[in-house]
């Protein structure tokens, strides 16, 4: 994604917003670039408050943008944000984030659970430090942001949990490639579904967003064969758009139960309306993209 507030109009012609997020707070984990800064842009564009935990605060070799150039981003775009340095993985950080939320904005309407770790070595590859990372930070930072942020989304009207998960799938094709990697997104998938039902009679809505082709993020970038892969991938907006329509409700004009559901981008904006989705692709032909993983 580019740093410019371009990136955030660039593709907003296929998406036509029937709800607007104005005037809500999000929290957002790893929102610094890739898809979250473009859900966190998307939501800016309706004029809500960002509140941004990223561990990256000082510009790094590899990775491109800063929490703080995030946030200058979103207020460009429309918005208010809060930029934090923090690690989900740290129980302080995240209750930080929290009580800042609430003392800068006076609560929290959606939480989006995007932070994640990757790594699809096969089991006698896997470092066992990236094992114990992918955990921590799907896994238990999912976890951990969602629970200390229950009670501000218990205060709010609307609240929502949004986790970019996959759908839970027990076919084994998924756990056999890469074992790892499949149970620490499945434990973020679970997380959705527990608290889904959990959160019931509390009218908090919680469900999950899957991309159904690969995206251009700086994580499929650093991986081998990174540069080439993304050729064949969509840019993040179609997962922004999707997310906004999930947050939104615009996804519901078709019917449909409000959580515990597994989202795909696809099918999202199909029921708002979507019909084409070539605008999303960095250029390569709809039938040449790469399917995304779990799918």
């Amino acid at each position: 994604m580019t740093s410019s507030n371009d990136a955030f109009q660039r593709h907003a012609g296929p998406y036509q917003a029937a709800g607007s997020l104005r005037g809500q707070t999000l929290l957002i984990s790893g929102g610094s670039r890739g898809i979250g800064l473009a859900i966190a842009g998307r939501a800016a564009q309706d004029g809500a408050n960002i509140v941004l935990l990223a561990k990256t605060g000082e510009p790094h070799p590899r990775l491109a943008g800063t929490v703080y150039a995030a946030a200058e981003e979103l207020v460009a775009a429309g918005g208010q944000a809060l930029p934090l340095v923090g690690d989900v993985r740290n129980d302080d950080d995240v209750a930080r984030a929290v009580a800042s939320a609430m003392d800068r904005f006076g609560g929290i309407d959606v939480v989006v659970n995007n932070a994640s770790a990757i790594d699809l070595s096969r089991t006698d590859d896997v470092d066992m430090k990236k094992y114990d990372l992918m955990q921590d930070i799907n896994v238990r930072g999912t976890f951990l942001m969602s629970k200390l942020a229950l009670p501000a989304l218990r205060a709010s009207r609307q609240g929502r949990i949004l986790t970019l998960s996959p759908p839970l799938n027990l076919d084994p094709h998924w756990a056999g490639k890469h074992l790892a990697y499949t149970m620490a997104k499945y434990g973020m998938s679970l997380t959705t579904l527990g608290l889904a039902e959990e959160l019931k009679a509390d009218g908090i809505r919680v469900n999950s967003l899957w991309p159904c082709t690969l995206i251009d993020t700086a994580a499929i970038r650093n991986m081998p064969q990174g540069e080439a892969m993304v050729q064949a991938a969509r840019g993040p907006q179609i997962m922004a758009d999707a997310a906004h329509a999930v947050l939104t409700g615009s996804n519901l004009r078709a019917g449909g139960r409000p959580s515990g559901n597994f989202y795909t981008d696809e099918e999202v904006l199909a029921a708002a309306g979507v019909t084409d989705f070539r605008p999303y692709s960095l250029g390569t032909p709809e039938e040449s993209l790469v399917p995304d993983i779990f799918l």
